[in-house]
């Protein structure tokens, strides 16, 4: 798998869209504002997005029912840290992250075992076969989602933030909220770290490799279906952690917030290119922003403005502003 080499346009349209809407916002503290709380937003689906987009990059794999994923991340970080309350009830940052960090491993953990099962009895049998892909994944999804109910109960939890993390930070005159500026360091650790172990490791070689000719990897002595499924487990686990922010970042969760969050998700890889990973963090940053913008100067337009958001994008680029060849 070759990445096109990255140009400045695509880059280019996150601050171009910024810059856009500032004349119709006025006010410099409220733009910024409203920038962070998209790029926040963004980073928070990217992450989402990231493990979907590995699995298709890589796999070839359309996986409808990633947003079991997501909601099971985000109901395991309500036992976790409903379990914790010393150190979420805590005004220390640190304290919080005490609480925080187990939750997202455990969600990631819990969640990558799941997917495990899911490649193994859903998606092993339909390789190859996008149309039965489509329809099993959402089957899998519903049975999980029943799943969560019984364990969890269907009604609506809460997932308060930890103390530490509630309340804003003064830039300027604009107030921005800590936690938007801590799901923005963790999206992009979440990126860093996966371009580093797809273009500078041996086993992103080796999975690279594989989806160009699996027969010469396989014949160098290496398991690629191993290499395969263990990339399918590393994209339900980063759904899981994005199911732990996306939650907090709600402040609550509910069954069906992966199916809800799903939309999103497959606008961000459509806009990005399929199975490129710069490419989803750039089509989460647009979304993100477009959201909060629209969401803010136009609410009745909000529920749409990605969807015009991806339509313009095709029409300029429509395979995604960075395609993926193969």
């Amino acid at each position: 798998m070759n990445y096109k080499d990255l140009d400045w346009k695509p880059l280019a349209l996150v601050p171009v869209l910024a810059l856009l809407v500032f004349p119709f916002i006025g006010s410099a503290s409220t733009w910024l504002t409203l920038t962070i709380a998209g790029l926040a937003m963004g980073m928070i689906v990217f992450i989402i997005a990231s493990g979907l987009t590995l699995v298709f990059g890589l796999m070839d794999v359309l996986n409808f029912g990633h947003g079991v994923f997501i909601a099971l991340g985000a109901f395991v970080a309500t036992s976790v840290l409903g379990a914790m309350g010393d150190y979420t009830n805590s005004a220390s940052l640190w304290r919080n992250m005490l609480a925080v960090l187990p939750a997202m491993v455990v969600a990631m953990l819990v969640a990558g075992a799941v997917g495990l099962a899911f490649e193994r009895f859903i998606v092993r049998p339909v390789y190859g076969n996008h149309l039965k892909q489509i329809l099993i994944t959402m089957g899998g999804m519903i049975i999980g989602e029943e799943l969560i109910k019984v364990i969890w109960g269907p009604l609506q939890i809460p997932l308060p933030l930890p103390e530490g993390m509630r309340g804003t930070l003064l830039l300027g005159e604009a107030a921005v909220e800590k936690y938007r500026l801590i799901a923005v360091a963790v999206g992009v650790v979440v990126f860093a770290a996966l371009l580093w172990t797809l273009t500078r490791t041996k086993i992103g070689l080796l999975i690279r490799a594989g989806v160009q000719d699996r027969e010469m990897v396989e014949a160098l002595g290496y398991r690629i279906r191993v290499l395969f499924v263990g990339v399918f487990v590393v994209g339900s686990g980063l759904a899981g952690l994005g199911g732990v922010m996306w939650g907090l970042y709600q402040q609550n969760v509910v069954p069906q917030m992966g199916a809800q969050v799903n939309v999103l998700i497959f606008i961000v890889l459509i806009i990005g290119g399929l199975g490129s990973t710069t490419g989803a963090l750039v089509g989460a940053l647009l979304v993100g922003l477009m959201a909060n913008y629209t969401g803010f100067l136009v609410p009745k337009a909000a529920l749409f403005s990605n969807i015009l958001l991806m339509m313009a994008i095709l029409l300029w680029r429509p395979q995604g502003v960075y395609a993926l060849s193969k």
